[in-house]
């Protein structure tokens, strides 16, 4: 049985702008098993959201602990089916060529980086990871632009 938690995920960006992907695992235990999503998970209690962003990003792939920049937040009301009401905040982190190459990937079946375009209409990619990705991407063609840093 699927459950919901409130959640934080990284939309990692390499130097040359592109996004660095996590193949999730074939299991029909997780959300959206076999398809392309962002790095992060679950909030645990007496975690505040950055470090849960901290930790999910050492255990899944010993990024060095340190704070994205806040991106965005989707609310989800899953009441309807007995659940509650969850949150996953999307924070930005660029990653240099070395910090890239010293990734080892400990959840989910791949790593990979894409450009923006492939990955958004070539790959199957979580859904909420996708609009935040999208969002992200074409950032400049969007309400008034991003204005924030990455």
């Amino acid at each position: 049985m699927l459950t919901g938690n409130d959640a934080v995920a990284a939309i990692l960006l390499t130097e040359d702008g592109r996004y660095v992907m996590q193949l999730r695992d074939d299991k029909p235990d997780i959300w959206y098993p076999n398809h392309w999503g962002c790095f992060g998970g679950a909030v645990e209690a007496g975690e505040s959201p950055e470090q849960a962003l901290e930790r999910e990003l050492s255990e899944e792939i010993e990024l060095p602990p340190r704070m994205g920049t806040y991106f965005t937040r989707f609310d989800f009301d899953m009441k309807v089916l007995g659940l509650q009401s969850y949150y996953r905040i999307y924070y930005l982190l660029t990653l240099s060529a070395g910090e890239l190459e010293r990734l080892r990937i400990h959840e989910g079946r791949e790593i990979q980086a894409f450009d923006g375009d492939s990955l958004l209409r070539s790959e199957r990619v979580t859904p909420y990871d996708a609009f935040a990705l999208m969002l992200h991407h074409d950032r400049a063609r969007i309400g008034r632009g991003w204005k924030g840093e990455v």
